[in-house]
């Protein structure tokens, strides 16, 4: 037994403008849909969504940015990862000024997955073919070169196939194995559009075992993104001093939710040296302050390096005492 992938994409799309019924000009490369089979995946990509949404803006770059970006995340010269309103921690907010006139930007659509929803509604209502559909963009990954296509918005599609709990063939528990499938079709799907070929649909055959009934949607590619504190990288190296030293609350949410206390002395430690233990006395209920910790630390000990790391780690610093060649602070857990 053998598993076989089959992608291809068309040629012949013809340019896009806002109104035009993007299922009339998929269908129509695709041979008004006789090439298509139950199972199948259509892909399109986010720049051809968005033109046919009305999506594109005359002027520069920089003022699009920043009306899609909820947060900076880093910046490197030029170069300007953020965290846009769908969620994405993109360059540029996802930003286009490729294949589009000159003077002209692009923007991601305003719902991928509504989108992707009703491109495979309207293919089913008018071929009566039961297919998915992924709508695609353009990312970078942390850590690794260059950029590869991942799914933003999908619809009738099982986006990731969770293995937790399954064993291998060796009898391996999988506790954390989650395929993000939708994201592998996305990529299939570029190699055989390439990015100056014109092809913006392709059609991924082969994996009809992820494609959901008709009426099915699925969660959808909104489902793949961690909310914001969830990652463990939510600032840039630089970002995340500056943020913990401002102790901001607006900023607090990107560092995820508040450690244990043994792990927030194990960084304090670190930081002010002398072992900063943990007090004799852990107040878990403090009369004032449920919850409250009285951490004893060294006399030396910086209150702006202490308060900062106790914000990165979640914590607030609520009382400074010298107590004689110690310092007593009381600090709290923030709730978001």
């Amino acid at each position: 037994m053998s598993t076989r992938l089959e992608a291809w994409a068309p040629d012949g799309f013809p340019e896009v403008a806002a109104g035009d019924d993007l299922t009339t000009l998929v269908l129509a490369v695709l041979g008004g849909g006789a090439g298509l089979a139950d199972g199948d995946v259509v892909c399109v990509t986010s720049k051809v969504v968005s033109k046919a949404e009305g999506r594109t803006r005359r002027g520069g770059r920089e003022a699009a940015i920043e009306e899609e970006t909820v947060r900076v995340v880093a910046r490197r010269g030029a170069t300007l990862v953020v965290r846009n309103r769908l969620g994405l921690t993109m360059a540029a907010a996802g930003v286009d000024a490729s294949n589009v006139a000159t003077g002209s930007v692009v923007l991601l659509p305003l719902d991928p997955d509504a989108s992707a929803r009703a491109l495979r509604r309207a293919v089913h209502e008018r071929t009566g073919t039961n297919v998915a559909v992924v709508v695609t963009d353009t990312s970078g990954r942390a850590w690794r070169e260059g950029q590869t296509d991942i799914a933003i918005g999908a619809a009738g599609l099982l986006v990731a196939e969770d293995f937790a709990g399954r064993t291998d063939r060796h009898g391996n528990a999988l506790a954390v194995t989650l395929p993000a499938v939708a994201d592998e079709i996305a990529g299939a799907a570029e190699l055989v559009q390439g990015k100056l070929g014109g092809r913006p649909v392709a059609v991924v055959r082969g994996r009809a075992d992820l494609v959901l009934r008709p009426g099915e949607d699925g969660p959808g590619a909104a489902s793949l993104v961690r909310p914001d504190g969830a990652d463990l990288f939510g600032w840039g190296a630089r970002e995340a001093v500056v943020r913990a030293l401002a102790g901001d609350d607006a900023d607090l949410a990107a560092f995820g939710e508040p450690v244990a206390p043994d792990e927030l002395q194990a960084a304090l430690g670190r930081v002010v040296g002398g072992g900063a233990g943990l007090s004799s006395t852990l107040l878990l209920t403090f009369d004032e302050e449920p919850g409250q910790v009285v951490l004893r630390l060294p006399a030396d000990a910086g209150r702006a390096a202490v308060e900062a790391v106790c914000f990165a780690h979640g914590w607030r610093l609520a009382v400074w005492e010298q107590a004689g060649s110690d310092v007593v602070c009381h600090v709290s857990p923030v709730t978001t």
